[in-house]
C-alpha cells in the first residue's frame, strides 16, 4: 500500500519549534506554530512559482520539493532545486494539510490536529 499523498499548491500564538529551510532568511530558521488545534509553517519559496513546488505527505513526513528547470537569463543559465523532508508532530491530521503560495513568495502550510 502506498502511503503517499500529494498536496496541491494554491496561488499565532502558542508552542513553536524551528525548521531548517535552506532558502529562509534569518540564518535559514523557520518558526513553526504548533498549538493544540493547528499546525502552521511558512517557508520562503520566492525563487519559485507554484508550478515549481510539490508537497507530498508520506506517512508522518512532509516532503517539500521546489524545482525550477534550467533557464537562460542575462547572466547565463540558472537551475534551482531544493528538497527537504520534515517529520510532522504525531497529532497532525495529515488529511487536512493545505498549502498556499502568497504574493510575497511564502509557502504557507497548515493542518488541523486530531481531536482528543
Amino acid at each position: 500500500m502506498n502511503n503517499e499523498r500529494r498536496v496541491s499548491i494554491h496561488g499565532a500564538h502558542g508552542a513553536s519549534d524551528e525548521w531548517d529551510w535552506p532558502l529562509q532568511h534569518n540564518d535559514e530558521v523557520v518558526k513553526v506554530i504548533n498549538t493544540p488545534d493547528t499546525f502552521e509553517v511558512g517557508l520562503d519559496a520566492s525563487l519559485f512559482t507554484p508550478k515549481d513546488i510539490e508537497i507530498k505527505v508520506i506517512g508522518k513526513n512532509l516532503l517539500v520539493e521546489c524545482i525550477h528547470k534550467s533557464k537562460d537569463d542575462q547572466y547565463g543559465t540558472i537551475q534551482r532545486e531544493v528538497r527537504r523532508t520534515y517529520k510532522l508532530p504525531d497529532d497532525v491530521d495529515t488529511t487536512t494539510i493545505k498549502s498556499n503560495f502568497n504574493q510575497r513568495g511564502v509557502l504557507q502550510i497548515t493542518a488541523k490536529k486530531h481531536k482528543k
